[in-house]
């Protein structure tokens, strides 16, 4: 906000083009003050319902299931060791089963045949999992 006290020479004849903004910022700010005022009576007076909370438990995902196939050919199951595809479809089965169905995260080493991680592959769409992972070396940031 500024005020004009005169000119710097001494001219007082001169007309004066600027709006002299004071009184509307005073009265803006007697009316900012009677709706802060006046809104909590009127919030206060309405009769609403509001809707009650109701505490839901969420749903836990399920544990990934890890399979490592090392260079062997071995599978191992959640660190458990596996005689062949067959055991590894029983474990499979029982997990496929489960809402929400876990992930499956393959592991293999990179010496393993494709053969190796075929069978594991083709086992898992066999007991009915449907999503199936290979988990990676992340590259070198060099």
């Amino acid at each position: 906000m500024s005020m004009s006290v005169g000119s710097d020479s001494g001219d007082e004849d001169q007309v004066m083009s600027e709006i002299n903004t004071t009184p509307l910022v005073d009265i803006m700010l007697v009316l900012l003050i009677i709706f802060l005022i006046t809104s909590p009576v009127v919030l206060k007076l309405q009769k609403i319902a509001l809707p009650s909370e109701i505490n839901q438990t969420l749903k836990t995902k399920p544990t990934n299931i890890n399979i490592v196939v090392n260079k062997d050919g071995e599978m191992y199951y959640n660190q458990t060791k596996m005689r062949d595809t067959s055991a590894l479809f029983d474990m499979l089965k029982v997990e496929a089963v489960k809402v929400p169905q876990p992930e499956v995260h393959v592991r293999g080493d990179q010496n393993t045949r494709y053969e190796f991680i075929g069978k594991v592959i083709f086992t898992t769409q066999r007991a009915g999992i449907q999503k199936v992972g290979f988990v990676t070396e992340p590259p070198d940031k060099g």
